[in-house]
């Protein structure tokens, strides 16, 4: 049996569970937006859609990510549960990204946005791959 000393020991060394964002507010709208709203974390979600899976495939986008706000925000989305980390079996350095049944429902938002910017937004295109996932 171990003592009780050692047994808290072994309890400090468990990571805690990410907390969620402070909430402003419980309206959904603004919450979703905590989550969401920033200017990258829907561009990276588009991009997980639209087959993207390593980190070096996110920063081909032609927006232009910075690597440190693109591992942030990988970083947010899998604390928040909306995509997995594995890692890659070739080179256990490299992890492969894609979205959990909670980051595809954003399916439902990402595509009535790009929509939305099609028709309101002057010389808005789709990118060649998004033509295919967004019919």
């Amino acid at each position: 049996m171990l003592a009780p000393l050692v047994f808290c020991k072994l309890i400090s060394a468990v990571p805690a569970k990410p907390k969620s964002p402070p909430r402003r507010s419980p309206c959904p709208i603004a919450c979703a937006l905590d989550l969401l709203g920033d200017r990258w974390t829907m561009l990276v979600v588009r991009d997980l859609f639209l087959g993207k899976q390593r980190f070096d495939e996110f920063l081909a986008s032609p927006e232009g990510i910075a690597t440190n706000i693109l591992a942030d925000r990988l970083k947010h989305l899998h604390e928040q549960g909306l995509i997995t980390k594995t890692a890659d079996e070739e080179d256990r350095r490299r992890f492969h990204y894609e979205l959990t049944p909670t980051g595809r429902s954003l399916r439902e938002v990402i595509v009535p946005l790009a929509h939305w910017g099609l028709a309101h937004l002057p010389s808005t295109k789709l990118l060649p791959a998004a033509a295919k996932a967004l019919k």
